[in-house]
């Protein structure tokens, strides 16, 4: 009996936003829908990324017939340079701009011609072994995203992750209604759904109205206008340069995933601008102040992204002044409220007007809102939902709106699928039959998985072996230092025997926090400080002694 019944699971992605991975199963043959990283917590110390866990699909790759990835986001995509070859090396479903961000990863990581890309559109209906996939059109802050309607023997199960109901879209093309309806009258045997967005009332406003909040900006501002939002928000680098276009001002991509994808867009015809609108930092001061526009990164306040070094005066390109209007277009993820509110204090000290915050209108969420999931629930009135792509909290919450809609669901027909949940479907059955092992696999560098939960809590609790401590007091109002540098070794040279060493470091130390003024490069930000003192000192101690202690600065603000 089990042969007939559809078999779905997350590896990622359910329960948590990020690292989202599916796996659907029917007899012998398994799709693998997305497969993306989630970046770690505070506390996975030295973690780059978070994969999710294949440890189901290892003994199974010669059944694994396709990846169907949706769109370009990192939270769909960037596991695959990952995890391709560990998969068996299956063909990888994308559309023409996922492709092309993609194939950018699969480069850095040696695999382009290993893996086999398959372009698809939102058109045509594709078979991939018993499977029939109909991609379908959904508006999000990228273009080219699509669903996945997956049709085989078991049944018709809809896949639909990070969309909205914009019928006004930056890129003219709003989610394919006239498809759900179409669907929803085949009788879906299940949705997997999207659902972070679900403790937001009525619907999520249009990617217009940023533009023109934009063009509220760009007709008053005096100086720079200089724009924070995610690398992969085409649209809205988008709606910069629409903006840029009709006030006159040239446009600079700042940030290396930023310049990296623009110019993916810009190539595929994704991102438009006029010849010339466009310009290199060297070309800047050859333009006066109100006719230079920057799309940069550094929207979560990230240490070492754009925006954070302006703030800190430690970018190349660009120096925060009087007259700048820095504009943050993007909504702090939980957990970096206390970092943008950081940079957001440093633009303001050097002067700079700052519209941020969702009164000023500057971003909208690429996910629905409740008016929307109900609207979708309607037209596709699927037997069985699995919310995902949300917190546990989203989950229960989508919960009590779908069976708030008349007598459409029960608590039964909503299953709340946590990571590793095995999912069974067939007409008129609908539910968690087991669970497969699933558990954070981390990045660390260029390995994958060495770095375990158990060496994540060693590096917490033993972090004294092999490691510096570098101990500065600056100032918490103009940066200056006013004490140290103080050095200690623990593990790492005996300090009796290494004095000339450890004074270098001190000068080191002492050379990056100090500028040809005297001044201070910082702006009383202990963490930018931490991070400084870490990548000089670091550098500094491997060209010495080709060894890579662990260094950790002391900043205290006095």
């Amino acid at each position: 009996m089990a042969k007939q019944r559809i078999r779905v699971l997350p590896l990622g992605g359910a329960g948590e936003v990020g690292r989202n991975m599916w796996v659907l199963e029917y007899g012998d043959e398994i799709l693998i829908l997305d497969c993306g990283v989630m970046f770690p917590d505070a506390d996975m110390l030295g973690v780059d990324l978070v994969l999710p866990d294949i440890t189901y699909l290892r003994e199974k790759t010669d059944k694994i017939k396709a990846i169907l990835l949706t769109h370009g986001h990192e939270d769909h995509i960037g596991a695959v340079p990952h995890l391709v070859a560990d998969l068996g090396f299956p063909p990888v479903y994308a559309t023409r701009l996922t492709h092309g961000i993609l194939g950018n990863k699969l480069k850095e990581h040696r695999l382009l011609d290993k893996v086999n890309t398959i372009t698809i559109n939102d058109k045509d209906a594709f078979q991939v072994g018993q499977f029939t996939i109909e991609p379908f059109h959904i508006a999000h802050s990228i273009p080219d995203a699509v669903g996945f309607a997956i049709t085989c023997a078991g049944g018709l199960v809809v896949y639909l992750t990070d969309w909205k109901l914009d019928h006004t879209p930056v890129d003219g093309k709003p989610t394919d209604l006239v498809k759900l309806a179409d669907l929803g009258q085949r009788k879906p045997l299940a949705l997997i759904t999207d659902c972070v967005r679900v403790e937001s009332k009525g619907y999520t406003p249009s990617e217009t109205s940023v533009g023109d909040a934009f063009d509220n900006i760009f007709a008053v501002a005096p100086g720079r206008v200089i724009v924070a939002t995610f690398a992969s928000n085409i649209s809205r680098v988008q709606q910069v340069i629409e903006s840029a276009e009709a006030y006159g001002r040239k446009v600079l991509l700042l940030g290396r995933s930023m310049e990296n994808n623009s110019r993916i867009a810009l190539e595929m015809g994704y991102l438009t601008a006029n010849e010339g609108t466009i310009i290199r930092p060297h070309e800047m001061n050859a333009y006066p102040d109100d006719q230079i526009a920057v799309v940069c990164t550094g929207s979560q306040g990230e240490p070492m992204a754009a925006l954070n070094r302006m703030a800190n005066r430690d970018y190349p390109h660009v120096k925060i002044k009087p007259g700048d209007t820095v504009v943050v277009s993007a909504t702090p993820i939980p957990g970096n409220e206390v970092s943008v509110n950081r940079v957001i204090n440093n633009l303001f000290r050097l002067g700079a007007e700052v519209v941020y915050g969702s009164q000023a209108h500057v971003h909208v969420s690429g996910h629905a809102a409740q008016e929307e999931l109900k609207l979708v629930l309607a037209l596709l009135r699927p037997e069985y939902v699995v919310p995902f792509h949300g917190d546990y909290r989203h989950v229960m919450l989508y919960r009590k709106l779908a069976t708030s809609l008349n007598d459409m669901y029960t608590d039964e027909k909503v299953l709340i699928a946590e990571g590793g949940s095995i999912m069974e479907f067939a007409p008129g059955f609908g539910k968690i039959t087991g669970k497969a092992p699933v558990g954070y696999i981390y990045v660390d560098g260029t390995t994958v998985g060495d770095v375990g939960n158990v060496v994540v809590r060693d590096r917490q609790m033993l972090a004294k072996d092999g490691m510096l401590i570098v101990v500065v007091s600056i100032d918490a109002t103009t940066g200056e230092l006013v004490a140290g540098p103080d050095v200690v070794s623990r593990g790492f040279v005996y300090m009796r025997q290494s004095q000339d060493l450890i004074e270098s470091t001190k000068n080191t130390v002492r050379a990056a926090l100090t500028s040809q003024s005297g001044g201070s490069t910082i702006q009383g930000d202990s963490q930018f400080v931490s991070r400084k003192i870490k990548d000089v000192v670091g550098e500094y101690l491997y060209r010495e002694t080709r060894r890579r202690p662990m260094v950790l600065p002391v900043v205290m603000e006095v």
